[in-house]
């Protein structure tokens, strides 16, 4: 067996940490279930469990979605209204994980360590996103291990101009009902 069909055979498994931390969000599209790597981004990961746990996420929309990019959301309630955060996390893109379709990764601004509670789910290949030499990426902490056709199936609705959000917002609000820590 060559080294390459090892690694490959290996990157196929359900989890490769024994201590892997699920979480599983339950939105009005489905369920969808996230491995989150706190080996390679623990500080990204404490600070998204942080939000769970506290219920933060519970009510908020996923309020941009560009189909084959991104689906974005955590950080807006249904009305629209920015939900208040904790304070930024420091940005941890250079932890070898890439914005690869199926990964969870910390939405910003364009400053490098603005990280709150939003977050993004890769609908397709974006190592645009990932750092480069000359800036900083965003960074990866996570992938989607169940659910990704529910994924799918949110990055394919209808979006455009919905109250305060000018493009890319779904036109049929699409709703993260309860987001929960597994084991």
């Amino acid at each position: 067996m060559s080294a390459f069909t090892v690694l490959l055979s290996l990157t196929s498994l359900p989890s490769l940490a024994a201590d892997a931390v699920r979480v599983r969000m339950q939105t009005n599209k489905g369920t969808v279930v996230l491995e989150l790597d706190s080996q390679r981004a623990p500080l990204s990961v404490a600070n998204f469990l942080e939000y769970v746990r506290s219920g933060h996420y519970q009510g908020t929309i996923f309020h941009r979605v560009i189909g084959n990019f991104v689906a974005q959301g955590g950080g807006y309630d249904e009305k629209q209204v920015e939900k208040p955060t904790r304070a930024n996390v420091p940005n941890e893109s250079g932890n070898g994980l890439s914005n690869r379709r199926g990964t969870v990764a910390m939405a910003r601004t364009g400053t490098p360590h603005s990280a709150t509670a939003q977050f993004y789910i890769n609908l397709g290949d974006n190592v645009a996103l990932d750092p480069q030499v000359s800036r900083w990426g965003y960074a990866v902490f996570g992938r989607v291990v169940e659910g990704m056709d529910v994924i799918d199936v949110i990055g394919s609705v209808e979006t455009g101009q919905v109250g305060t959000f000018k493009t890319d917002a779904p036109l049929k609000a699409v709703v993260i009902e309860k987001m929960e820590e597994v084991k």
